[in-house]
């Protein structure tokens, strides 16, 4: 669409060249104070907030008004801007070319158009549809050109210049439009842009009304969904549109601060710190054209707060203190130093309020800005990233800005459940992934303390040929792309410079590596030597990057790296920990690595939040949505969940994990002595209290509070086992497992958290033993046992008729357990090998772990044949039964036929024991002995021995044997049926929430206590979940008899690993086959799987089988064994109750 007649003279939504018209240059936020005074009480309020305003955070449809109410607030206390947000007219045609011609009009009739909300994404309130792409674009690859098919937003809004801001110059400024718009004011053009995540302003004083006329003004607002700057947007996230940041207003002198950048330095020995703040001036067209050029003089006042009183600290100014003349545009520096300075870091964010006063010649001053200053550092050693002159450690995540209920538009409360929850679990630094965020987002990670990464709006993942063999070449190595590339990295450093959480600039994502990378990294480095430069493409060794960047690298080639003597840049990994689904297996095993190793300094886990949208089922509830749920194709499904939390900022089982391995109070047992490191580089333990709890099997034996002297950064403290507090206890402490927990907590509140916060806690075993409780006791007063055979199934009972037990015939497998008349299991326990595959399980295709197992017929086993069931009285008191299983794939099962023979018939088998009954007479199950080719279909051959005694304890001795070529599976164990009353779950192993075998180093031993569907974990996409690691004993509790069912390891030799559990209404069969959490229906009886050996999780990436090879189920034999029994109130057990878990 060319329409002079509107301004519009050319397609430059499909111009790389045109990426602005009438745009003004980059700058940082511009405040426009009337005096200092209320500068200071802007930025005091504006830093008032704290973790009580989380509370505040909304994720449904109160988010749409708390959006609005956000951006207003914004503005509070600044007489010279004025928020536009609210409800504006809008109207979506499908394309530019159908567009309104005359809506730009004042006069123009939008009476019959609806109200939206602004900001907000149209996409988000039921026009048109949200698209999830990860690489692929969701348009054809044809640059720059865009498909005709182009939802184009209109909007119309009014608005009334102030009558105090007569005089100024007016500003109109769009903090961020997806993905390229037109303005008007009046019918006039007022300017045009392209890219979504950064802000645009114009000059409109010529087009509005003036101020005192007290006379509305239009303004028409027309964006197309697709630019060609979209080329250049193809980041993993929603493809949303609109005007989804705030639009305001904003009023000037006619010469006036335009911009200014603020540096810092520091001495080497901290005593004093230096101050340059360059300073753009300038003054209004008119002027410039009179050629008659005003005096004036600018100066700098940095405050501090003390005890919430804002007192002057320094002041800065020229070199020349003379009045200076202020032409078109002038650069002025001013400057100042500050003895003994508090430096800002992540640890101790402390900031002062600098504010900048312009002065005219009569020394009145005419414009103030003001901005908050953190003094740091930033500089590259031998391998060291250095703040401060000291080299942090990394502990952080990569997030992108989403709110389920609205998209890409932000809320305060919101922003701070995000900032409170990374401090809370240890999290210190965020990689802005992959774009810059909303400006509030940099103030609150100054205020708070988080290192930032900005990363410039630049990602054509679509064009890589690994992903795409269709592609062409990278846009990196087009000149005609170069001013585009340009203009996102200079206009992010321009706006966001002035914060000192921002220790890194990043110049793109996933963007090949060229000529236009090469430019950008020179650019910046020029205009901020003050920070590092980052960038991953290329191979994340390019001499465009300060620092090697790599991701989802892994744990042996960062090492490889690290110990390079040739590379000197530090290693810090931009993606890893991929947390799709039940993920971020072995995390550990890099943080060994990290911890140990110079020149390796942490990384960012990808990602933080799941990018689930809510949308409406056909059950009329809301329910979280991922690609294609919306009919958007070409799509990547759920590859957008893959973060730490749930879009509602519930956090997922592993971001106790990650809290873990970040701990900032590192504890070690190492051969009786207990090392405690303070892993800070700034701040000492003063602020913490240690505290220590002694455990017996689970049960507290002592507790106390633990003296540490103060710990200075990177400070160790070294001391005895025995010398502890807990000496005392630990000698009275005999039986079962051992284990000691030290505990660290914040003494007082601080911005984030409460006092008696646990920020680090570790757990030592100081003793194995197996529980006394569970020990088989020699008893000859045990109840006689008695067997019973019927048509199909054979019975063993307690001659007091307190429990029966019955199996089946054709299998040996138990078919029903009762004690007094209750049934305490419905079925098995019998072998299984397949879960229900996690997202990583699917990861890579054909070589899948879930392929191979789905290739094979792991998902629905069946036994084939059952040879040789027999069962023997091994005493008055014990009965022992033995089964062999050949197990194979269901869809090449035969039907087995069950049959009962003679004693003469048996005399001529030569199979073994007998079966006996009640009156000596003796029988055994026929079999069918399986052909040749039907053996070749068994995977499974297992030996199942039963020994049963007078009291209902049943131990299984499990032997397995594999045939063929197996790939390695997901686990080795028993599954087994209870009835749906037996609800409540009392475990001694690790919790207290979900953990497995590689992701288990927070999950502390100990005794604990859920109801079983509180087990369940509802990741979005359903798979295997809700495990339990290293389980002793799981005890399942009737919740309407006082009855229950105990599961455990034995301490036999071959039962000596603990196990692991998970416990179910939904089965495997029902996790496998559901594609949204929503779609699971709880069954009335509760499925029980109780492992030798499960399969790690994996998570070095989602699209390679990737599980570590020490967690990896290999296709060998397996013997354990495993016991089961019935208690009732006069058992020690039904007494136990789960422990206090004050460690998390």
């Amino acid at each position: 669409m060319v329409d002079a007649s509107r301004g519009i003279v050319s397609r430059d939504w499909e111009d790389p060249g045109v990426v602005k018209r009438y745009r003004r240059r980059a700058h940082s936020p511009l405040h426009c104070h009337a005096s200092v005074e209320g500068a200071l009480n802007f930025w005091q309020k504006r830093n008032s907030v704290d973790k009580s305003a989380a509370q505040q955070a909304v994720w449904g449809d109160k988010a749409v008004d708390a959006a609005l109410a956000s951006a207003a607030s914004w503005v509070d206390g600044l007489p010279f801007v004025l928020s536009l947000s609210g409800y504006w007219k809008f109207h979506l045609a499908s394309q530019p070319e159908s567009v309104p011609p005359l809506f730009l009009t004042p006069s123009f009739d939008d009476s019959a158009w609806a109200m939206l909300p602004v900001p907000s994404n149209w996409q988000m309130h039921g026009y048109d549809r949200p698209i999830y792409t990860n690489v692929v674009y969701p348009f054809p690859l044809e640059p720059p050109h865009v498909p005709e098919e182009n939802p184009t937003g209109c909007y119309r809004k009014s608005f009334v210049i102030p009558p105090e801001w007569t005089g100024r110059r007016i500003f109109l400024s769009f903090e961020a439009v997806d993905s390229a718009f037109y303005v008007w004011v009046n019918g006039t053009l007022v300017g045009y842009s392209q890219d979504s995540r950064l802000p645009a302003d114009f000059e409109i004083t010529g087009v509005c009304h003036e101020s005192s006329s007290g006379k509305e003004n239009l303004m028409a607002v027309q964006v197309m969904r697709w630019s060609d700057g979209s080329y250049l947007e193809d980041q993993d996230h929603w493809w949303l549109s609109g005007i989804h940041r705030n639009v305001v207003i904003y009023a000037k002198p006619e010469f006036m601060i335009a911009d200014y950048f603020v540096k810092t330095s520091v001495l080497q020995d901290v005593s004093e710190a230096s101050l340059e703040v360059e300073i753009l001036l300038e003054i209004s067209q008119e002027k410039a054209l009179q050629t008659c050029f005003p005096k004036g003089r600018v100066e700098g006042i940095l405050f501090e707060s003390k005890d919430g009183v804002m007192v002057e600290t320094t002041r800065l100014s020229c070199e020349d203190s003379a009045q200076l003349t202020i032409g078109p545009l002038t650069r002025k520096v001013i400057q100042g130093k500050i003895s003994h300075p508090r430096l800002w870091s992540a640890e101790q964010p402390n900031l002062y309020t600098l504010v900048i006063l312009l002065k005219d010649a009569s020394n009145e001053c005419i414009d103030v800005e003001a901005c908050q200053v953190g003094i740091r550092t930033v500089a590259l050693g031998f391998k060291e990233l250095l703040l401060n002159k000291k080299p942090i450690i990394i502990t952080g995540v990569n997030r992108h800005e989403h709110h389920p209920r609205l998209g890409k538009t932000n809320v305060e409360a919101c922003m701070i459940t995000d900032i409170v929850l990374m401090k809370k679990n240890n999290i210190n630094a965020v990689r802005n992934s992959h774009y810059p965020q909303h400006p509030r987002w940099y103030e609150l990670c100054d205020l708070f303390g988080l290192y930032v990464i900005d990363e410039a709006n630049i990602e054509t993942h679509g064009f890589d040929p690994a992903s795409n063999p269709n592609s062409k070449e990278q846009l990196t190595w087009d000149s005609n792309w170069a001013n585009s590339m340009l203009e996102r990295a200079m206009n992010m450093v321009e706006r966001d410079k002035n914060h000192p959480c921002i220790i890194i600039w990043s110049l793109g994502n996933e963007a090949g590596y060229g000529p236009n990378h090469g430019a950008l990294s020179g650019w910046i480095r020029c205009r901020d030597p003050t920070r590092l430069l980052h960038y991953e493409g290329g191979g994340s060794r390019t001499v465009s990057t300060d620092i090697v960047c790599p991701m989802y690298m892994r744990v042996w080639d960062i090492l490889r790296i690290a110990k390079d003597e040739t590379e000197t840049r530090p290693l810090i990994l931009c993606e890893y920990s991929h947390a799709m689904g039940n993920s971020n297996g072995n995390i550990d095993e890099y943080w060994e690595a990290i911890d140990e190793t110079h020149g390796l300094q942490g990384g960012f886990i990808w990602d933080w939040v799941d990018q689930g949208l809510l949308r409406e089922g056909s059950d009329g509830k809301k329910h979280w949505a991922y690609g294609g749920d919306f009919g958007d194709t070409p799509n990547d499904l759920n590859f957008c969940i893959n973060g730490l939390i749930w879009p509602d900022r519930s956090p997922h089982p592993a971001l106790h994990e990650v809290k873990f391995l970040y701990q900032p109070i590192k504890i070690r047992l190492m051969q009786n002595m207990i090392e405690i490191k303070n892993r800070n580089f700034f701040t000492s333990t003063t602020d913490f209290a240690f505290f220590w709890q002694l455990y017996g099997s689970g049960t507290a034996v002592g507790a106390g509070e633990l003296l540490v002297p103060e710990l200075q950064p990177s400070e160790k403290h070294v001391f005895s086992l025995q010398a502890g507090p807990w000496s005392s206890c630990l000698e009275g402490t005999q039986e079962g497992c051992i284990s000691l927990a030290i505990v660290v907590k914040l003494r007082a509140p601080t911005r984030w958290s409460e006092a008696g916060h646990v920020i680090s806690s570790s757990q030592f075993i100081l003793s194995e033993g197996f529980p006394q409780e569970l020990k088989v006791k020699a008893d000859t007063r045990l109840p006689h046992v008695l067997l019973k055979e019927f048509d199909k199934t054979v019975r063993i009972e307690a001659d007091n008729n307190e429990w029966m037990i019955e199996f089946k015939k054709h299998d040996g497998i138990v078919s029903e357990w009762k004690v007094n008349n209750v049934v305490v299991l419905e079925s098995g326990p019998t072998p299984c090998f397949y879960r229900a595959p996690t997202d990583n399980d699917k990861g890579g295709g054909n070589a899948s772990y879930a392929f191979q197992w789905k290739k094979l017929g792991l998902e629905d086993l069946a036994v084939s044949h059952a040879t040789g069931f027999r069962v023997e009285h091994f005493s008055e008191t014990a009965i022992e039964a033995t089964t062999r299983l050949l197990i194979r794939p269901r869809n090449v099962h035969t039907a087995m036929l069950v049959s009962s023979l003679d004693a003469s018939k048996q005399e001529e088998e030569a199979s073994g024991p007998n079966l006996i009954v009640d009156d000596h007479s003796t029988t055994v199950v026929s079999e069918v002995v399986p052909s040749a080719s039907e053996i070749e279909q068994v995977c499974f051959e297992v030996l199942m021995r039963y020994k049963i005694t007078g009291d209902g304890h049943m131990t299984i001795n499990m032997d397995v044997r594999l045939r063929g070529q197996l790939p390695l599976l997901p686990r080795i164990g028993l599954v087994f049926i209870l009835p749906n009353e037996f609800n409540r779950v009392l475990w001694y192993g690790r919790g207290p929430y979900e953990c497995y075998p590689d992701r288990k180093t927070a999950a502390h031993i100990g005794l604990y206590e859920a109801a079983v569907a509180d087990l369940h974990v509802p990741y979005i996409f359903p798979g295997e979940c809700g495990g339990r690691a290293d389980v002793t004993w799981a005890l399942f509790k009737s919740t309407t008899r006082n009855v229950g069912f105990l599961a455990s390891t034995t301490d036999e030799p071959i039962g000596s690993f603990p196990m692991q559990m998970n416990a179910s209404y939904y089965s495997t069969e029902d996790l496998d086959r559901a594609t949204h959490e929503e779609e699971l229906r709880q069954n009335d009886c509760i499925e029980v799987h109780l492992d030798h050996k499960h399969m790690g999780l994996g998570g070095d990436d989602s699209w390679s089988p990737c599980v570590h090879e020490k967690y990896s189920v290999q296709p060998v034999p397996y013997t354990f064994s495993m016991s089961f029994r019935p208690v009732t109130s006069n058992s020690e057990f039904m007494s136990k109750k789960g422990t206090q878990t004050d460690w998390l």
